[in-house]
């Protein structure tokens, strides 16, 4: 892809162009525009963001959702983009089972997430209180 086409890229799609519409308007196939267009984070234009605030784009990637009727609205268009996007916002996480323990071995205080059920801070502890109880 030559600059000038890049350039083009990145103005058309901060239009809100598809990638369909840019590859015809530059020569290009879709499968390259969107590559191009992911790699430097040219996914969402002004056109894009509305779109995406209701719900018929993908919130990682901007490709159009399709909506299954009477079923839950969709956020991300697959499993790829709905991981990449956690990943990336990890801030955007509600943990709401987090546990507060103490450490029976060592005393120290810790978390845990999702399981009520934990007992030691760390493996290393575990080992320590079993080597303990045998001894």
């Amino acid at each position: 892809m030559t600059i000038i086409q890049k350039r083009k890229v990145a103005y058309l799609r901060e239009k809100g162009e598809s990638y369909a519409a840019i590859a015809a308007a530059i020569g290009a196939s879709e499968n390259t525009v969107k590559s191009y267009c992911r790699r430097n984070s040219l996914g969402s234009g002004a056109v894009t963001q509305s779109k995406q605030a209701k719900g018929e784009v993908c919130g990682y990637c901007g490709d159009q959702l399709h909506h299954t009727p009477g079923a839950k609205k969709k956020r991300f268009c697959s499993d790829r983009c709905r991981m990449s996007w956690w990943a990336k916002h990890p801030e955007a996480v509600r943990k709401k089972a987090i546990y507060h323990f103490t450490c029976p071995t060592c005393g120290k205080p810790f978390e845990s997430y999702g399981n009520a059920h934990r007992q030691y801070c760390s493996r290393g502890c575990y080992g320590l209180a079993r080597r303990r109880s045998n001894g």
